[in-house]
């Protein structure tokens, strides 16, 4: 029993080096974070090593089909084929969350390549979920879905843009991250479900929130590029000095 305080300081050193290990690069703001984080260095320890970054990066896109079939199989055959999207958005959150994650955990990260290929196939599954969104909607609604993915790509861009400025990329929008978002829209769908056609209000009211968060996000982001800006100017007064 002696042994029990020092191997339980040695299992907590262990999992702060995990923790450490694998957020790195990246500054987290979102509500969920320590869960999240905390999951994240449980599960990197105990994926298989045959199982690759790129291979969950594939297991994150799959996520985002199933969500697409999820709302054409819920149009085609039955409403309560939705659910499939809760699955589908659970996979998403399992293979993009953990793709780059555990490429540091083993000391593979291929950072430019990993970036690269993480923005391309998010992009591209949100405009497969946007896709799926249409085929159930109708009429005008189906605008509904091309805002939410044109305002998502608005997000994506600032954050691109944000991490030129200021060599930090952050995925998240405040207390909001892709994490809280999937968790939301999941719940949309299970009240779908039970509340036909409530989707079409509840992700309406989604993408004006979307909105109002880009444009707050992007008068942050003028500031920034304004204070660097600043910087840069006095720097070649001095050198002009010197």
């Amino acid at each position: 029993m002696k042994d029990l305080p020092t191997q339980t300081a040695s299992t907590q050193m262990e999992e702060n080096s995990v923790l450490k290990t694998i957020t790195a690069d990246r500054n987290r703001t979102n509500l969920l974070k320590k869960w999240e984080q905390n999951a994240i260095a449980y599960l990197v320890q105990r994926i298989p090593s045959w199982i690759s970054s790129d291979m969950l990066t594939a297991i994150g896109f799959l996520g985002a089909v199933i969500i697409f079939l999820s709302f054409v199989l819920a149009t085609y055959v039955n409403r309560n084929l939705l659910l499939l999207g809760v699955l589908g958005y659970a996979i998403s959150w399992f293979g993009d969350s953990l793709d780059g994650r555990i490429a540091y955990y083993r000391h593979k990260e291929r950072k430019w390549y990993g970036f690269s290929l993480d923005i391309t196939v998010d992009w591209l599954g949100i405009m497969l979920m946007g896709l799926g969104f249409v085929v159930y909607v109708h009429d005008a609604w189906e605008l509904v879905g091309f805002a939410l993915v044109a305002l998502y790509g608005w997000e994506m861009m600032t954050a691109l843009l944000r991490y030129k400025i200021t060599g930090k990329y952050s995925i998240d929008s405040g207390i909001m991250g892709p994490t809280e978002v999937r968790i939301i829209i999941s719940l949309l769908l299970v009240l779908e479900v039970v509340l036909p056609d409530s989707l079409l209000y509840s992700l309406s009211l989604l993408a004006i929130s979307l909105f109002i968060a880009n444009i707050v996000d992007s008068k942050n982001l003028l500031a920034l590029a304004n204070e660097r800006d600043a910087e840069e100017r006095e720097k070649r007064k001095e050198k002009q000095i010197v």
